[in-house]
């Protein structure tokens, strides 16, 4: 065998062993405002997509080509308290606790907080603002322009999550390769909040009971499929996706899913998407990042070693 031909089969069956939902954190900030976010990898690139939840007519969803990272936690209101404070961003929001999930913040406030993430690790903004301080559609002279997607930058580290890669990392099972109806890993309807205080509890929804609280992030129930915590309940979510899937209008309204702590099962489901102007924010909106993939630094010193051997090998044995 040649060993061109012999790299071309080897390389994708060293790399087929990384881990497909490892959870690992990016820093960002500095001392008493550094933070962390908490990343999961979405992995199975090239999925199928559902045909059974929305958006409606009929749009196959949640197919990813890509391996992804998405937060396993909504962005939490400290989280957004250290980013203004060392960026300066303004963003506004309700003030309820320090790891509830930030909400009342606009869609155009969220990807200030995304490019701020970006600009503050040395990557490109993911999203085009004027000097003005108004979102802009990207331009083909601009570098990292996507014709596919003219909100989103190519070159940009982190992002807000598209309606397939929300919808993947929330409903798809990757280990049966299947969707499932809710976020929680199953069909039947998750139990939810059922008495003010209950302590048990699969997501955070109103279950035939006034449910007056949102929880902090990280209580939140049973996580998806992938380990993302918080899909299904406790606040609406902002998708990066216009809510005609069309991306190409600065102001026309944004997909937000996955229900909040007071909405009943239903909107929870695969079969829920909701919509609201980018300009505005409400007590039941937050947000979730993603961002692109990262091998692990020990795999990659892992695989490197692994080549190395085995092609050292292969020279050795063509040299004689």
């Amino acid at each position: 065998m040649k060993l061109t031909r012999f790299l071309a089969l080897l390389l994708p069956a060293l790399f087929c062993g990384v881990s497909a939902n490892r959870a690992a954190a990016d820093t960002f900030g500095s001392g008493a405002n550094a933070f962390d976010i908490e990343f999961v990898t979405i992995g199975n690139p090239g999925n199928a997509a559902d045909t059974t939840g929305v958006p409606i007519p009929p749009y196959p969803t949640g197919s990813v080509a890509k391996t992804y990272r998405i937060g396993k936690f909504e962005i939490s209101e400290q989280m957004i308290d250290k980013a203004n404070a060392l960026g300066g961003l303004g963003i506004t929001k309700d003030i309820r606790g320090s790891d509830k999930p930030a909400t009342n913040v606009s869609w155009f406030e969220a990807i200030k907080f995304v490019n701020w993430l970006n600009t503050s690790t040395g990557s490109t903004p993911a999203y085009r603002v004027n000097g003005s301080g108004n979102f802009q559609l990207w331009q083909p002279s601009d570098a990292g322009y996507n014709p596919d997607n003219l909100y989103r930058n190519s070159l940009a580290k982190y992002f807000l999550p598209s309606v397939d890669e929300w919808y993947k990392a929330a409903y798809y099972d990757p280990t049966s390769g299947v969707y499932n109806n809710f976020p929680t890993g199953s069909n039947p309807v998750p139990d939810g909040i059922d008495f003010a205080g209950d302590p048990n509890f699969d997501a955070v929804f109103s279950d035939h009971y006034f449910n007056p609280q949102l929880n902090d992030i990280a209580n939140v129930g049973v996580l998806s499929p992938y380990g993302t915590a918080g899909q299904g309940g406790n606040v609406w979510e902002w998708e990066e996706t216009e809510f005609d899937l069309v991306n190409n209008s600065i102001s026309s309204a944004r997909g937000i899913r996955g229900g909040n702590w007071d909405s009943n099962f239903d909107s929870l489901s695969s079969s829920s998407r909701f919509n609201i102007f980018p300009a505005f924010g409400f007590d039941f909106i937050g947000l979730r990042v993603a961002s692109i993939a990262i091998p692990e630094p020990s795999t990659l010193a892992i695989l490197g070693m692994g080549f190395v051997g085995v092609l050292g090998l292969l020279l050795r044995r063509r040299s004689r």
